[in-house]
């Protein structure tokens, strides 16, 4: 399960997959798509959901040693370069237009997290090192964020068994937090740019908070992913800090960067912003209307046009 909640690589190398191994999981990820489109547009709903939906009914493929290879491309490559793709539905006024108190919250909202990781652990007898995995990972983007704490903190203070326990909550929580908490904005009559903010400041996987996001609205999906990618973005200066005060023996140093899909992101809302896309090209990557945030669309997810 938790491969495919690894953004970064992280978990362990795999071998390369020739194209004719990919291409049957591939395939069967185009047609679950192309189905939850048709499910979205037929009846108004969510695309997220529907194939949110879909994909749970043929989990079990995931398990055939010949769907395996193409569903993991399509579930990391493709997810990737989805997010770069993203970027080109913003632009960095819209990202500025956030304003500085919103990613000030993201910052502060992070470090409570992390804090209240740590105090929940010393509370149930755990050391301070386990807080800061199941904080951070929480904080920050899930299980990518897990595995590259472990990987500061070491093995002798995150062990094997703590990192899996980490794994396997933060999966199923990132999970229910992507089913109820649009439900949640849109009981509490949330506005497209609320419920993005809320959303992306919550949700702990990355695609699943912009799922969260899309689910609600397009609008909250842009908001959603900008959010959450400015969680994402900090991950390098936690694991900064985390390194100062948890060295590892030796004096040995981690990796420490921003994903490769984070940089691509800003990379294509910055050429958005200086030549913006052509509608064609636009329309194509999804782009239905864009982006208002002094306008914030309150339409139901499953209200019909």
């Amino acid at each position: 399960m938790t491969q495919y909640a690894d953004l970064f690589n992280d978990i362990k190398p795999e071998p390369k997959a020739r194209w004719q191994d990919i291409m049957p999981g591939l395939l069967v990820a185009a047609l679950a798509t192309m189905a939850a489109a048709f499910i979205a547009g037929h009846y108004s709903a969510p695309l997220t959901l529907m194939a949110l939906l879909i994909g749970l009914a043929l989990n079990f493929l995931g398990s055939d040693p010949r769907m395996a290879p193409g569903l993991t491309f399509a579930s990391k490559t493709l997810l990737r370069w989805g997010i770069v793709l993203v970027g080109a539905r913003v632009t960095i006024g819209q990202i500025v237009e956030l304003g500085p108190l919103t990613l000030l919250a993201v910052v502060l909202i992070l470090v409570a997290t992390l804090v209240a990781g740590v105090v929940a652990a010393r509370a149930l007898g755990m050391s301070a090192s386990f807080g800061v995995l199941a904080g951070g990972s929480v904080a920050i983007c899930g299980a990518s964020a897990a595995l590259a704490l472990a990987t500061t903190l070491g093995e002798r203070r995150a062990s094997q068994a703590q990192l899996a326990l980490v794994l396997i909550g933060i999966s199923g929580a990132s999970a229910l937090a992507m089913s109820f908490y649009p439900l949640i904005a849109h009981q509490f009559d949330l506005s497209s740019t609320q419920a993005g903010v809320m959303l992306g400041a919550s949700v702990h996987d990355v695609a699943q908070a912009i799922g969260a996001g899309y689910s609600f609205s397009d609008d909250a999906g842009q908001i959603a992913t900008v959010v959450k990618l400015a969680r994402v973005a900090l991950l390098a200066p936690v694991l900064a800090v985390i390194g100062a005060l948890f060295p590892l023996e030796g004096g040995k140093k981690t990796r420490m960067s921003v994903p490769w899909f984070v940089n691509g992101f800003f990379v294509m809302a910055a050429i958005n912003s200086l030549a913006p896309i052509p509608v064609v090209v636009g329309q194509s990557l999804g782009q239905r209307r864009p982006l208002s945030l002094r306008r914030p669309s309150r339409r139901p997810a499953f209200a019909r046009p």
